[in-house]
C-alpha cells in the first residue's frame, strides 16, 4: 500500500466518557424542559416541519446491522441544511432577552423586536450553512447580517448566503480565521456574534446554538418510537466544532443515562480537531495544524469550540477521521441506493457518517473497532443527513464525475459484508 495514502479510518476511545453519570455541566447545557422549549419555537416558524426519518433497509442487511435510519435535513426550512434550527433560536433567545420577556414568533416576524431594539446587526463566520441560517433568521426579523467566510468557500455556498439577505465579507484565510477576524470586526462596528463556536466570555449563544439542535434529536426519537424503537443503539454524528455532536450526545445522555446509545464522532481526517484532542488525553480542546483541506467544506474546523468539547469529552465513546473519498463514496450510496432502499440527496458533510459506519462494518482493518462498539445484526444505528446539495457543482463533480474515488486497496465487492 502507498504509504501517501490515508487510511480509512483514525480511530481513537474516549477513556474520559461518563457513559452512566450525569454531571453540572450537562445539567447547564441541556435541562430536562430544553426539547419542549425549542420544539415549541420552531413550531412557531411559518415554514416548520419535522424533517423525515427515512431507514435503509437493503443496505443494513447487506452491512450486518439491524437498522440504519436517516434523519433527513436536506429539506429542512427550505434550507438545505440542520443549520437553522440552531441560528434561529440563538437570535430569538438573544431577541428576547434584549426585551425583556417572551414574544411570539409571529409578533418578532411582524417587526416588534426592530422597532424596540433598534438597527442591530447579526454577524458570524461560516463555511457556508450556518451563515446561510443566521442571515434567513435574521433577514425575517427585520434586521442586517454581516457573514464571514474563509478565500475557498465555494461561489454557490456565498450566492445561497446572500440570496438571503446579508452582506459577505471573505477573509483570506481558514474558517478559524474568519471566526477571528468577525470577533474583531463585530467589536469595532457593534455587531451582535452568533456563533456555533464559543471562546472566553462568549458562552451564551454558543450554547443556544447547540440547544436549538434538540429539536432534530428529539423529532428523531419520536419518529423512532412510532417504528417500534426505544432508542438508537448507535448514533454517529459528524463535527466541525463540535456543536451538533455534542448536543445529539448530549441529548442522549440527559434522557438515557446509561441506556444511552454508543456515540461516534466523526471528522474529515484533514481537519479532526476533536480526534486530535482526545489524542492529546490531557482533557482539554487542541488545535489541528493544517491547511483544512477537505471537500467536507462545513466539518472544515482546526479549533473544536470549548462549550461543545467539554460535552463531548464526557460523552463521545469513540472519535473517528475519514479521508475524503469515505464520504464520496457515501453519497453515491446515497443517490444510487439499493433496492427498495429511499434515494436521499447528501452533500459531502451530510454523507461521511454512512461512509464511516460502511467502513467499519466493510472494511478488514476496522474489526477491533466493530467489535469495541458491538456493531451487528442487533444494532439499530442512527446517522444525520446534515446537509443536500449545497455546492452544485462539487456534488456534480462526485456522483457524476466519480471523483474522489476509493482507492484501489480500500475497494470493497458490493456483496461482501464484514460485518454479519
Amino acid at each position: 500500500m502507498n504509504a501517501q495514502m490515508p487510511s480509512m479510518l483514525e480511530w481513537c476511545a474516549n477513556p474520559k466518557g461518563i457513559a452512566d453519570q450525569r454531571s453540572a455541566r450537562l445539567d447547564e447545557l441541556f435541562p430536562p424542559d430544553i426539547a419542549l422549549k425549542t420544539r415549541k419555537f420552531h413550531r412557531q416558524l411559518e415554514s416548520y416541519r419535522m424533517s423525515p426519518l427515512k431507514s435503509l433497509g437493503s443496505l443494513a442487511s447487506l452491512l450486518g446491522v439491524g437498522g440504519i435510519w436517516i434523519k433527513d435535513e436536506s429539506v429542512r426550512l427550505s434550507l438545505n441544511s440542520f443549520k437553522a434550527l440552531g441560528g434561529s433560536y440563538a437570535i430569538y433567545r438573544f431577541v428576547t432577552e434584549k426585551l425583556g420577556e417572551e414574544v411570539p414568533v409571529s409578533v418578532l416576524f411582524a417587526g416588534e423586536a426592530r422597532r424596540k431594539l433598534g438597527d442591530l446587526v447579526f454577524a458570524t463566520a461560516t463555511d457556508g450553512n450556518h451563515g446561510r441560517g443566521i442571515a434567513w433568521s435574521a433577514t425575517r426579523l427585520g434586521f442586517k447580517s454581516v457573514i464571514y467566510v474563509h478565500k475557498n468557500t465555494s461561489a454557490a455556498r456565498i450566492d445561497a448566503i446572500r440570496k438571503n439577505g446579508a452582506e459577505i465579507v471573505v477573509v483570506d484565510g481558514t474558517y478559524d480565521d474568519a471566526v477571528r477576524q468577525v470577533s474583531v470586526d463585530a467589536q469595532k462596528h457593534g455587531w451582535q456574534i452568533i456563533s456555533d463556536t464559543s471562546w472566553e466570555g462568549y458562552e451564551d449563544i454558543p450554547k443556544w446554538v447547540m440547544q436549538g439542535y434538540a429539536t432534530l434529536v428529539a423529532e428523531a426519537q419520536e419518529q423512532l418510537a412510532g417504528q417500534g424503537l426505544a432508542r438508537p443503539t448507535h448514533v454517529f454524528v459528524q463535527a466541525g466544532v463540535g456543536a451538533l455532536a455534542a448536543s445529539v450526545m448530549g441529548f442522549y445522555q440527559q434522557l438515557l443515562g446509561e441506556q444511552r446509545p454508543k456515540t461516534i464522532v466523526v471528522e474529515p481526517t484533514d481537519a479532526a480537531c476533536l480526534l486530535a484532542s482526545v489524542q492529546k488525553a490531557d482533557g482539554k480542546p487542541h488545535h489541528f495544524d493544517g491547511d483544512l483541506d477537505t471537500i467536507m467544506a462545513g466539518l472544515a474546523c482546526g479549533d473544536p469550540s470549548p462549550i461543545a468539547w467539554s460535552v463531548l469529552r464526557e460523552c463521545a465513546d469513540v472519535f473517528c477521521a475519514c479521508p475524503d473519498f469515505v464520504a464520496a463514496k457515501a453519497m453515491r450510496v446515497y443517490a444510487v441506493p439499493l433496492d427498495g432502499d429511499p434515494f436521499i440527496v447528501s452533500g459531502e458533510s451530510g454523507a461521511v457518517t454512512l461512509g464511516a459506519l460502511m467502513g467499519i462494518m466493510q472494511w478488514e482493518g476496522a474489526r477491533d473497532l466493530r467489535e469495541a462498539l458491538e456493531l451487528g445484526p442487533d444494532s439499530q444505528v442512527l446517522l444525520i443527513n446534515t446537509e443536500g446539495n449545497t455546492d452544485p457543482d462539487d456534488f456534480r463533480r462526485v456522483v457524476w464525475e466519480g471523483g474522489d474515488p476509493v482507492p484501489d486497496p480500500y475497494k470493497i465487492p458490493v456483496s461482501r459484508s464484514f460485518g454479519g
